[in-house]
């Protein structure tokens, strides 16, 4: 028995013999050459840990994207823009507007001047001038001062951390655990947790009270359904042609008056229209 060195098949062949040809693999070898090694069975490929992803929106386009958590950039596969996804900690004042869906935290001694940004989460301890957008989540501590506006999918206020705000506040959500002063309108779920006291009025999807929880104002829960109202097509009418002064003046008594004063008319002018006829008549008999 001999051995190709080339695929390992194994053939007889006679005694002697100095070389030969794979019956397999057709390939020339001399009996001399040393047998290849055996084919290994290939093992499977060990499979890949599944990454976990997040969903995001491309700041110029809108695009929706699918991106690692653990990953601190991408690119937009449309506009092929650049898209931050990495945290920022300000502790110093700063004057820069923030495009990231990544945390941005601004620490009682940050400060942050004339900013138009857009971040995921915010954490806000400081003082802040400007607006801001927060899509996830928008953490409002005591320290924190803000002058502007701001925006956000779900309001956080700490337990022991009195806010207030002038305006209705038209957000995503609430999650209330310490002293908020303000009007809230959400389609969302407003959570008063045991340790909230809420002063103000709420106009929310839902509303979910803690044993302990205080509220003082009005609440309006539940969806309100929009009526669209079709513009009614308003006709405008011809105006009627307006009687004239002389017309309008005229009595009915005055009205009788002259129709008899035209029939008068009318008979006088038919006895002299008869006469002119009979003068005619007899110039021509004479």
């Amino acid at each position: 028995m001999v051995t190709c060195p080339k695929c390992g098949h194994e053939q007889r062949e006679p005694v002697g013999v100095y070389s030969t040809i794979c019956k397999s693999c057709r390939a020339h070898f001399r009996l001399g050459e040393p047998a290849a090694p055996a084919k290994r069975s290939a093992r499977a490929a060990p499979e890949k840990p599944a990454v976990e992803k997040r969903k995001i929106t491309c700041f110029q386009c809108g695009t929706d994207l699918e991106v690692p958590v653990a990953a601190e950039s991408t690119m937009c596969k449309r506009c092929s823009s650049h898209v931050d996804l990495r945290d920022y900690q300000i502790t110093q004042t700063v004057s820069k507007n923030f495009r990231t869906y990544g945390r941005l935290v601004i620490e009682e001694k940050g400060y942050i001047l004339n900013t138009d940004s857009r971040v995921g989460e915010a954490v806000i301890k400081g003082r802040i001038i400007g607006k801001i957008e927060a899509d996830r989540l928008l953490e409002i501590h005591s320290t924190a001062v803000i002058k502007g506006t701001f925006k956000t999918g779900r309001l956080v206020i700490p337990a022991g951390t009195r806010f207030r705000w002038p305006e209705t506040l038209k957000i995503g959500g609430a999650d209330i655990s310490g002293e908020f002063v303000a009007n809230v309108s959400t389609k969302g779920t407003v959570v008063l947790r045991s340790t909230a006291r809420f002063f103000g009025d709420v106009e929310a999807g839902n509303l979910v009270i803690e044993n302990g929880a205080v509220i003082v104002g009005d609440a309006k829960i539940g969806s309100i359904p929009t009526i669209e109202l079709v513009p009614e097509i308003q006709t405008q009418p011809i105006p009627a042609a307006a009687p004239s002064a002389e017309r309008s003046r005229r009595t009915p008594a005055s009205v009788k008056a002259a129709d008899e004063a035209d029939s008068a008319k009318i008979a006088s002018l038919k006895e002299r229209a008869g006469s002119l006829t009979r003068q005619r008549t007899r110039s021509k008999t004479k």
